[in-house]
């Protein structure tokens, strides 16, 4: 099958969602299919590439040129309404690759809504956060989980997220966005059922279906070269931006409770004011590159993911558990989807720092349970492998194909007519 994803970054852009694009693409080229990413380009990258048997294409959008549009420069996201720069990129790529099925994965495929209509190829998108209703993507409010959507909360949100020029015209032009969207897409896949429910998928009566977040069964990169600085094996660790609806306040005073333990490292970017000044048994390393960060999961103990707010999945979860450790979590979103409690990890209630300091206590000091829990973190994370999760998006695909057959016939005619009006 030809395949067409469709996300705003990818490498060297890095986040969790880049590397999920990336590991679905890669699998799925390794089984037989035909894959093509359209990404933004961003900085001095090519307009094209071949990367792991994936053809990369990287198309300039008209919001790019807009100076000051972008409060992070090193993101310049995809509008959340089509851009028409982009569409015209995107009218050639379809041209060269006749994608039987595209695959979005954020605000990019706003661009592919109108091709979707009039070329007729079936369209999928996975939602890997909750920015089908959410313009930050993140429901997020005042640093705690938001009840709900709501016009001036978004927009002060969104001023926030992405600078004051862009709250307003984000927060409407996605509310705007979404019955197209809805109407358009044959499949909506989040990644996890907090994600399925704070969308609100159900009620709206959408095509749904859960396909979580996966790990690469490939051998991991060279973890004999451990971060810098990083402290004898035994130690818990962090990993993730260290911000307050990552729960950083809630772990570091559970930790400061915490007597004659292992260090707690922290790896991530130092967005709290507590983390920018030394603390007693606690490791700041900053970001690091994902093989350093595999590195570091293999010699911690357990990993710790203390959120406030909801993650949508939890990916760093299935690192940890993928190198069996034991996770202790906050209770909600998809880490619940991911943990299981009392077997692979445990779960607590966000934000509660006793609860978070005895269960740091509890698995700490006994490393007879750590072990346990850590194998059995080590076999269920197998759920979450190529093995068990591409064959359900093969099937997807084969669903809004009609068993792959090509909606080709006319598309050189279409596409004529689609770029004389473009």
């Amino acid at each position: 099958m030809r395949i067409l994803m469709l996300s705003q970054f990818f490498r060297p852009v890095i986040g969790g969602e880049e590397r999920m694009v990336e590991t679905m693409s890669v699998e799925l080229a390794r089984r037989g299919h035909e894959v093509a990413i359209a990404t933004l380009k961003t900085a001095d990258q090519p307009p094209y590439e071949a990367y792991e048997g994936v053809r990369v294409y990287r198309i300039a959008s008209a919001a790019q040129r807009v100076r000051g549009l972008y409060s992070d420069h090193e993101r310049p996201h995809a509008p959340p309404v089509p851009d028409p720069l982009i569409v015209r990129n995107l009218i050639e790529v379809i041209r060269r690759e006749r994608p039987d099925v595209m695959h979005g994965h954020n605000w990019l495929v706003n661009s592919a809504l109108p091709l979707k209509r009039r070329l007729g190829i079936p369209l999928v998108l996975s939602l890997h956060d909750y920015g089908l209703v959410c313009p930050t993507r993140r429901f997020v409010h005042g640093g705690k989980p938001c009840r709900g959507p709501g016009i001036v909360k978004c927009v002060a949100c969104a001023s926030e997220h992405y600078g004051w020029l862009m709250g307003t015209p984000v927060t409407l032009t996605a509310r705007a966005m979404r019955p197209a969207t809805l109407s358009s897409v044959d499949m909506f896949l989040p990644v996890s059922r907090a994600v399925l429910r704070r969308t609100g998928l159900a009620e709206m009566d959408a095509p749904w279906e859960i396909v979580p977040n996966f790990l690469s069964d490939q051998p991991p990169p060279d973890t004999r070269t451990a971060p810098a600085g990083l402290p004898p094996d035994g130690f818990s660790l962090f990993v993730g931006d260290l911000t307050r609806d990552k729960g950083i306040d809630v772990l570091l005073d559970a930790y400061g409770g915490l007597t004659g333990v292992p260090p707690l490292v922290l790896i991530g970017r130092p967005l709290s004011d507590r983390c920018s000044r030394p603390l007693e048994n606690v490791v700041v390393l900053g970001p690091r590159p994902h093989p350093e960060v595999t590195a570091a999961w293999q010699r911690c103990g357990l990993g710790v993911i203390p959120s406030i707010t909801e993650e949508s999945f939890g990916l760093v979860a299935l690192e940890a558990m993928a190198a069996g450790r034991p996770v202790i979590g906050a209770g909600h979103g998809g880490l619940a989807d991911v943990v299981a409690h009392g077997e692979t990890g445990l779960l607590v209630k966000p934000g509660d720092v006793d609860a978070l300091r005895d269960a740091l206590r509890l698995l700490l000091c006994d490393p007879h349970l750590r072990a346990r829990m850590g194998q059995a973190a080590r076999e269920r994370v197998k759920r979450f492998m190529p093995a068990a999760v591409m064959p359900q998006l093969e099937q997807v695909y084969r669903r809004v194909t009609g068993r792959g057959e090509s909606p080709y016939e006319s598309l050189p005619s279409r596409l004529r007519a689609i770029r004389g009006r473009t």
